[in-house]
C-alpha cells in the first residue's frame, strides 16, 4: 500500500510517501526536482520486496524549507524522528540519488546502530558542484517565482513537440551528443522519461540544493557497506563524485554504470545497473 502523507514533527513538518511491501526497509533520499510523490529508481527495491519511505526533501512538495533547520541534524534528524514515528527500528539500506546524495551519507553516518548499509546512484560529493556559470544561469531559472512557469512551459513544449523536447532535455545529463543517448532508449523508455520530467518541480529545493556545501568529513563516518553507482558519461554529475564517494568511503565499492546519462535506470545500461543493485541488496541478507 502506498501512501503520500504529511506530518509534523518536534524538528519540522516533512511530507512522505510510505510504500509498504515486506519486513526489510529501505530510505530513498530523492534527487533534485523531485519529490515523495514521484517515484525513480526504485524497481530493484521493489523487485527485492523492500517497505520504501520517501521523504521530500526541505523545499520540495510540501515539505518546508526551514524544516530541519533547528535541529543540529538538520533534516537528517527530521528522517530519523519520521522512521521512528512510523514503527521503524532498523533501516537496511539508506539510497541516495543525485543531490539527495549527500542527506543519504548524513543519515548513514550519523545512525551507524540503526542504517545497516548505503546506496548511492548518481550522487552528489562533498566535491564542489555545480560550476559557477551553472550556478550563475541555474539559480536564475529555477530561482522559486520563476520555476512554476519554466516548468509549465517545458511541459507545453513537450506536448507539442515531444521528441524535439526529449532531445534538449536528454543534452545536460550526458557528455555524449543527445542523438546518441535518445537512441538509445526504447520507444516505453522515452515515454517514461517524458513523464518523470513531467512530474518535476523545483520548489525552493533546487536553489537551496545548489548552495548547500556538503561536510567531507561525513563521508569518511559512514562505515556500512556501501555500493557507488555512476555513469562516465554523466553530465550532471562528472563520474569524479562517485570516485571520490567510493575512495573516502571506507567500505565503499565502486560501480561505473553503463547507462549513457545521469539517468542511470534508463537506456540500454539500466539492466546492469538494476542487476548489480539487485546482488547489493541480497548480499545484505
Amino acid at each position: 500500500m502506498s501512501t503520500v502523507a504529511s506530518v509534523v514533527l518536534p524538528s519540522g513538518r516533512v511530507e512522505y510517501r510510505l510504500d509498504r511491501r515486506g519486513p526489510r526497509t529501505a530510505i530513498i533520499a530523492h534527487g533534485g526536482h523531485l519529490r515523495a510523490g514521484v517515484g525513480v529508481g526504485e524497481e530493484a527495491l521493489a523487485e527485492a520486496g523492500f517497505t520504501v519511505l520517501v521523504p521530500s526533501r526541505p523545499g520540495y512538495g510540501g515539505t518546508p524549507v526551514t524544516s530541519g533547520s533547528t535541529d543540529e541534524q538538520g533534516f537528517a534528524g527530521v528522517v530519523r524522528e519520521l522512521w521512528r514515528s512510523l514503527g521503524m527500528k532498523r533501516i537496511d539500506v539508506v539510497t541516495g540519488f543525485s543531490a539527495g546524495g549527500p542527506l543519504a551519507v548524513r543519515l548513514a553516518a550519523d545512525n551507524p546502530d540503526e542504517v545497516g548499509a548505503l546506496l548511492l546512484q548518481s550522487a552528489r560529493s562533498s566535491l564542489p558542484w555545480p560550476d559557477p556559470i551553472t550556478l550563475s544561469w541555474a539559480s536564475a531559472v529555477f530561482e522559486p517565482q520563476w520555476e512554476a512557469l519554466v516548468w509549465a512551459t517545458a511541459r507545453s513544449w513537450m506536448g507539442l513537440a515531444p521528441d524535439l523536447w526529449l532531445l534538449t532535455a536528454l543534452a545536460p545529463m550526458s557528455r555524449l551528443p543527445a542523438p546518441e543517448v535518445l537512441a538509445d532508449l526504447s520507444p516505453a523508455e522515452r515515454d517514461a522519461v517524458r513523464g518523470l520530467f513531467a512530474e518535476m518541480r523545483s520548489g525552493r529545493g533546487f536553489t537551496q540544493d545548489m548552495r548547500e556545501t556538503p561536510d567531507p568529513g561525513r563521508e569518511r563516518q559512514v562505515h556500512q557497506p556501501t555500493l557507488v553507482i555512476g555513469s562516465p558519461h554523466d553530465g550532471v554529475l562528472p563520474f569524479a563524485h562517485a570516485r571520490h564517494l567510493a575512495d573516502t568511503i571506507p567500505k565503499a565499492e565502486l560501480f561505473a554504470s553503463p547507462s549513457l546519462s545521469h539517468l542511470i535506470w534508463y537506456g540500454s545500461g539500466a539492466g546492469a545497473t538494476r542487476r548489480r543493485i539487485a546482488d547489493f541488496l541480497t548480499e545484505l541478507l
